[in-house]
């Protein structure tokens, strides 16, 4: 088998992906912009071969670099980034290379588009928030009316909480059409509730190898916009509202081998229209996995290796790994350097040695978001969760 995996070099977890192909036996080609020297040793030692481009973003040579790939080795039966940021991309090359293990360029839309999403959701039984394009000022104000203020107003196509907009009044609806980017955006009712994402790992059955779930923060916008802390855990178990809607949505989507990131609003208060309190509506898809070091933290929860399990659905479409039985929640705090925390990192590291899993300075590129510097570690329960959250994130400011 050749597998080609995009970018593999950012996040530094994500030679993993590549290592555990290798492990089964795969050809694994990587393409990438950074220079062949500076790939760190593990990821050197999962792939077969890399082939440097000057830039990414540029088609033409991401596409020279897979035909040089196809011309060496024949065939390319897989071609993946696992990364939000490149789908489109990803999908571009599958369609021209006439591969089919993934999205082509008509499929990769219903994943993209955050409009497309709703009748998915939708046709899986799930409830959504109410939602228009942005096409004018005057619809948009009728769909205010309609709907009360907040709302909120985000690019249709969009990764993240790049552009994103809470909407309280009609200056601030003002502002926003004077703000915002070209591309097309979506404008949504405003829902009071906890994020929480399905993530599993899929075969070409539909059926689930591997199940988790996580609890975000309310808004990654804010958490960039207003420089605040980034924290969130993965559960010991999926609850089984989330686990039922979550395969529900994989099946109306249709989508086969892939590792999957679907995320749910929890409502804090019964709405009209969209449920009781505690049920759990559509908010959007990703059909990757879950961003940052979140795969590593779904392995310290379950006490099992995702990598490898996504691994084996590439190569045997089912799962080798037995469950580990051994299920504890993982929680991630951070701090920006631009704070000042009461608990120095020596007084941390004293208290939560014996379940700190992973500490380590983040990129800059992700730190707006991510923070500067992570604390990841091992909690029996909720409550021990939200402890260590507080303990590290507390501040003088």
């Amino acid at each position: 088998m050749n597998f080609i995996f995009i970018s593999p070099q950012f996040p530094h977890t994500y030679y993993l992906w590549c290592d555990r192909l290798r492990r089964n036996g795969v050809n694994v080609l990587g393409i990438g912009d950074t220079p062949y020297d500076e790939l760190s040793y593990e990821l050197k030692s999962s792939l077969n071969e890399y082939y440097r481009v000057s830039n990414m973003e540029n088609y033409d040579e991401v596409f020279r670099a897979v035909a040089f790939f196809s011309f060496k080795y024949g065939k390319i039966d897989w071609i993946e980034s696992n990364n939000e940021y490149w789908l489109e991309q990803d999908a571009r090359l599958r369609t021209d290379f006439n591969i089919t293990t993934g999205a082509d360029t008509k499929q990769v839309q219903k994943y993209k588009f955050k409009s497309a999403m709703k009748k998915f959701y939708e046709d899986a039984g799930v409830p959504v928030a109410r939602y228009i394009k942005v096409t004018t000022l005057e619809k948009a104000l009728e769909f205010s009316s309609l709907v009360s203020y907040p709302v909120f107003a985000k690019p249709d196509n969009g990764v993240g909480a790049n552009g994103t907009f809470k909407i309280e009044n009609r200056a601030d609806m003002e502002a926003f059409f004077e703000k915002k980017g070209d591309g097309p955006y979506i404008m949504e009712e405003f829902i009071t509730g906890d994020i929480y994402s399905y993530d599993a790992i899929v075969n070409s059955k539909l059926e689930p190898l591997f199940e988790s779930m996580t609890q975000w923060p309310p808004s990654i916008a804010d958490i960039v916009n207003r420089n605040l802390d980034l924290s969130y855990y993965t559960a010991a178990d999926v609850i089984p509202e989330l686990r039922e809607r979550g395969r529900a949505t994989v099946k109306a989507f249709k989508v086969r081998q892939r590792f999957v990131h679907l995320e749910f609003f929890r409502l804090r208060k019964g709405k009209k229209g969209l449920g009781r309190k505690g049920d759990f509506i559509g908010l959007e898809v990703n059909m990757r996995p879950a961003g940052g070091y979140t795969p590593d933290m779904m392995n310290f929860a379950h006490s099992t290796d995702v990598y490898q399990i996504w691994a084996d659905m590439v190569c045997y479409d089912r799962r080798i790994l037995p469950e580990s039985g051994k299920d504890h929640y993982c929680v991630f705090a951070s701090r920006k350097d631009l704070h000042s925390y009461v608990h120095t990192h020596d007084e941390i590291m004293e208290r939560y040695r014996d379940r700190m899993v992973m500490n380590e300075r983040v990129p800059d590129v992700l730190s707006a978001a991510m923070g500067n510097y992570l604390y990841t570690a091992h909690a029996d329960d909720e409550e021990m969760a939200k402890e260590f959250i507080s303990f590290i994130q507390e501040r003088y400011d």
